[in-house]
């Protein structure tokens, strides 16, 4: 287990300091994430199994569980299984690429939410606090025009159709609705979706905008715009 943060609570101190179980199999993940989410004042514990997980989550108690989709020991579906059975704490699912099967099973088991992984504190931090506070606009949904993603049930709807989306396609949707009417360059895109900064691999961008295009019926590209030289914007072309 790593840095574990066992000071007693103060009365009253739970409604401000939320306190995080974090569980990832890379080690230098979870101590870089705890810093971070340390100065925005999340009290954090990390581990790096399942089987960890699962004690600490009955040991500390903790107001908001992160694990990854590729846990050892104890998978994430059957940690979530396991926690449902005696309480309601909201999990986190950290998902990559390749995990989309994992996020479906893990929603259905009764996770809370999914967030790309690697982690963005930007990103995550709502999330946290979301479910932490329990309030109804922890329920996190983007609308442009007709389509709507989601964030918590990973799932986006266009004209009220459910669309499957792959996780890279979800992520870079959840980008271009985030960043609505406004235009993105592919070095953005390629630093907040794909979390790298290689200028080189913007043909891959392109290849995910046409099969997203796709999938959404953007038949004419006016949904997701090309703007030349530059990058993309997503606009509400409902009439």
């Amino acid at each position: 287990m790593l840095q574990p943060q066992t000071a007693p609570e103060v009365e009253g101190d739970r409604r401000t300091a939320p306190t995080l179980l974090v569980a990832d199999p890379e080690a230098a993940m979870v101590h870089d994430l705890s810093a971070a989410l340390e100065r925005e004042g999340v009290r954090v514990t990390g581990v790096t199994d399942g089987a960890q997980a699962l004690l600490q989550a009955g040991a500390l108690r903790p107001d908001v569980v992160l694990v990854s989709a590729s846990l050892p020991v104890l998978g994430a579906v059957e940690f979530v299984r396991a926690v449902r059975l005696t309480r309601a704490t909201p999990v986190l699912l950290g998902v990559g690429e390749g995990h989309a099967q994992q996020a479906v099973q893990a929603l259905a088991a009764g996770a809370t939410a999914c967030v790309a992984r690697p982690y963005r504190v930007p990103e995550l931090l709502p999330l946290v606090h979301a479910a932490f506070t329990g309030e109804p606009g922890a329920r996190m949904v983007l609308v442009v025009g007709k389509v709507e993603l989601d964030v918590n049930a990973y799932q986006v709807t266009v004209g009220g159709r459910i669309i499957h989306l792959p996780l890279r396609e979800f992520e870079l949707l959840h980008y271009l609705m985030r960043n609505a009417h406004r235009t993105v360059t592919r070095e953005q895109i390629m630093r907040h979706v794909w979390n790298s900064t290689d200028t080189a691999s913007t043909n891959t961008i392109a290849v995910h905008v046409k099969r997203l295009r796709a999938r959404l019926g953007d038949t004419d590209d006016q949904l997701i715009q090309t703007v030349r030289g530059v990058g993309y914007r997503l606009v509400d072309r409902t009439p």
